[in-house]
C-alpha cells in the first residue's frame, strides 16, 4: 500500500511516499480502506521530531481517518465489510488502510459526508475530553480559546457555543480570520498581530478576566493566560507550539486561585477513547445530525501531495481542518 513517512525529524521536505505491507489485524481489529485522513497538529509535532509515536506504533503518521471496512477480526461484531467509519487510531493513518481498535471505530455520523467524517474524530474527541470532561467547562462561563481557526480552534469554538458560553473569546491573525471566527460562533475574535488579547478581553469583561483559556500555544502565552484569567479560572494547556515557557511568574496563578492543567489524547487506552467516543455521540451527534455543527474542513490534497498538505498547514492560512484523500 502507499503510504506517507517522515525521512527523519524536519520540514515538510521530509515527507515521502513509500510502499508498505498492509497491516495485520488482531481479533479486536478493524482494517478500514482509507477514503479521507485527516492532518493535526500531533502529526506535525511527530514530523518535526518533538512527538514520538507511543512503542509499538506505526511511524506511519495520521491519527484519524475515515473509509470502509475491508476486514474485521474474529472478536469484531458491531462491524461488517463494506460499513462506512470513521476512526481514532495511534497512527498510520496517511496510507491506504489502516489498522484501529474496535472500540475506536464508529459509524459515519448522519448528517456527515465520508470525507467529512475523516476530519472529525481528532479534535471533536480532544476538546470534548479536555476541555468539557478533564477541564469541566461549564455553561454560562467565558472562555478565550487561543488559535481559532485552527481544527481545535473551530471545534472548540463551535462546541462552546452550542453548550451556552457567556462570552467566547478567541485569537487569529488576520481580518479575515477574524470574520471567519466570528460567524463560527465567536463573540470577539482578536487579531493577535495587531492587538493585546489581554487588554482586549479585560475590555470586554469589566477587567475580570475569563473563566477559562484553552490554549495551543505555550511559551509566552503561559505568562499572559495568568493575566487574561479571571479569579479561580481554569487554562486548559493542549499544544506547545511555541515551545517552552521561559522566566514565568507564577505569583499570579496563585493570587487568583487558577488551575493550570493539560491533557493528550493519543496516550489514552482504547476503553478511555472509547467513553469519550459515548459521550460524543449522546451529545454533539444530534446537533451533527440537526446541521448545527459540522468540521469545518477547508482543504483536500491527494495522499500522494502530503508535503503541499503539510506546507499549507505551515502557513497558518486555513480555517478549519486539511485532510488527505485517498479515494
Amino acid at each position: 500500500m502507499k503510504s506517507i513517512v517522515f525521512n527523519g525529524a524536519g520540514g515538510p521536505e521530509v515527507i515521502e511516499v513509500v510502499d508498505r505491507p498492509v497491516p495485520e489485524i488482531t481479533k479486536d481489529d478493524v482494517l478500514i480502506e482509507v477514503v479521507a485522513a485527516g492532518i493535526n497538529g500531533p502529526d506535525v509535532m511527530q514530523r518535526q521530531g518533538l512527538y514520538a509515536p507511543p512503542q509499538g506504533v506505526t511511524d506511519i503518521p495520521g491519527l484519524e481517518v475515515s473509509g470502509f471496512v475491508k476486514q474485521v477480526g474474529q472478536a469484531v461484531t458491531k462491524f461488517k465489510v463494506g460499513d462506512q467509519v470513521c476512526a481514532l487510531v495511534q497512527g498510520g493513518g496517511y496510507a491506504e488502510y489502516v489498522v484501529a481498535h474496535q472500540d475506536n471505530v464508529l459509524f459515519v455520523p448522519k448528517g456527515l459526508s465520508l470525507t467529512e467524517a475523516g476530519v472529525l474524530l481528532e479534535t471533536f474527541m480532544t476538546v470534548w475530553s479536555h476541555l468539557f470532561q478533564h477541564a469541566k467547562f461549564r455553561p454560562n462561563s467565558s472562555i478565550l480559546i487561543h488559535g481559532g481557526t485552527s481544527g481545535i480552534g473551530t471545534t472548540a469554538t463551535m462546541l462552546t457555543h452550542a453548550f451556552g458560553a457567556a462570552k467566547i473569546f478567541t485569537t487569529v491573525s488576520s481580518p479575515e480570520h477574524q470574520q471567519a471566527s466570528l460567524q463560527l460562533g465567536a463573540d470577539v475574535a482578536i487579531n493577535y498581530k495587531t492587538d493585546d488579547f489581554v487588554e482586549v478581553v479585560k475590555q470586554h469583561t469589566d477587567g475580570q478576566g475569563v473563566d477559562f483559556v484553552l490554549d495551543i500555544i505555550a511559551g509566552d502565552y503561559i505568562q499572559r493566560n495568568y493575566d487574561v484569567a479571571a479569579m479561580n479560572g481554569t487554562i486548559l494547556q493542549i499544544g506547545v507550539i511555541k515551545g517552552l515557557a521561559q522566566n514565568v511568574n507564577i505569583f499570579p496563578m496563585l493570587a487568583k486561585r487558577l488551575t493550570h492543567t493539560g491533557a493528550t489524547l493519543r496516550s489514552q487506552s482504547h476503553a478511555e477513547k472509547a467513553e469519550v467516543m459515548k459521550a460524543l455521540q449522546e451529545q454533539v451527534w444530534p446537533l451533527i445530525a440537526q446541521g448545527k455543527i459540522k468540521p469545518l474542513l477547508y482543504k483536500t490534497f491527494a495522499l500522494e501531495d502530503a508535503r503541499s498538505a503539510h506546507e499549507l498547514l505551515s502557513k497558518g492560512e486555513h480555517v478549519g481542518k486539511i485532510a488527505l484523500i485517498l479515494k
